[in-house]
């Protein structure tokens, strides 16, 4: 076991999971209206991106983006042209979730599902709202492949069935180490019409899912929302630690007083950090950080400005 798999064992138990009615209340009232002001102009940029399918051509018009000019044809007929996308017309969006034991490190009020679970609710909830259809493929790890998938749907009923079997997913305490490729593969066979996928998972995962990565951009306009914890990160110096590996279960007492173990944890660390980032950025995957201490609201604002600005 080396030092990049271990993380810091999170607090024993959790209280019972809130209701699916529950936490989109609280959600709605918390989050999702205060998005729907926030967002505004920006939704567009947020669930549309430059990969959405091309429908047709027409005469430019005073109230168009002019970034949406295609400068080819506006240089032949010698009048601008724009271009149209089907963006215009309802989408549908899948999620693909990694629920592998790693995503249950953090705190006891703040770990790493509670934050997807959040903001798979929150996404879809938006979606659904603006008449779009959503849909999601579960992976726990422990068989290799998606333990289910839940098929695209449009109510608000439909999302709280969503929330209900996310709650519901068995966590496991063991399980082989993560490997994301049988869940991006999935998600290239089963998603056949060009859609909208949000890979929301932690990213630790054995190598190799940057090629299915890659072929799934090139078929859908793919979001990878990365949810971390800092303390994955760099180890906060508070003596004799348990660390447990996440995937194995395997513990070992440390002392994070040491500060050259300290600085193995970090390196390593960063060393994972900067292959998962150069995976990411091979495939032309645009990518949301989400640390379990940051604001949701903050976080998904930020994001669709950086979509906005790198369509200009």
């Amino acid at each position: 076991m080396s030092t990049h798999d271990l993380s810091p064992t999170a607090t024993q138990s959790a209280p019972a999971s809130p209701t699916p009615e529950r936490i989109l209340q609280r959600l709605d009232w918390q989050v999702i209206r205060r998005l729907d002001g926030l967002l505004q102009g920006n939704y567009r940029s947020l669930f549309y991106g430059q990969g959405i399918d091309f429908a047709d051509l027409r005469e430019y018009q005073p109230e168009d983006d002019v970034r949406y000019i295609d400068w080819n044809v506006t240089a032949r007929m010698d009048t601008p042209y724009v271009r149209q996308y089907v963006e215009d017309r309802e989408i549908t969006a899948w999620f693909l979730l990694d629920l592998s034991p790693s995503v249950d490190f953090g705190a006891l009020e703040n770990h790493k599902r509670k934050v997807l679970i959040d903001f798979v609710a929150t996404l879809a909830r938006l979606l659904t709202r603006h008449g779009n259809r959503v849909g999601a493929m579960f992976y726990g790890g422990s068989t290799g492949m998606v333990d289910r998938t839940i098929a695209a749907g449009g109510s608000k009923l439909h999302v709280l069935r969503l929330i209900n079997d996310l709650l519901k997913q068995p966590r496991l305490t063991r399980a082989p180490f993560t490997n994301l490729t049988p869940l991006l593969s999935a998600g290239l066979h089963t998603v056949r019409r060009r859609s909208l996928v949000f890979i929301i998972s932690d990213f630790i995962s054995a190598p190799g899912w940057e090629r299915s990565l890659a072929l799934l951009n090139h078929r859908h306009d793919v979001l990878a929302v990365r949810i971390w914890d800092p303390r994955e990160i760099e180890l906060p110096d508070i003596g004799l630690m348990l660390m447990e590996d996440a995937e194995t279960g395997e513990q070992m007492y440390v002392d994070t007083h040491d500060k050259k173990f300290r600085k193995r944890f970090a390196e390593a660390a960063q060393k994972r950090e900067a292959a998962v980032r150069t995976a990411f950025t091979s495939a032309g995957v645009d990518v949301l950080s989400l640390s379990t201490e940051e604001d949701l609201i903050r976080a998904i604002v930020r994001f669709a400005a950086l979509r906005e600005a790198r369509k200009k």
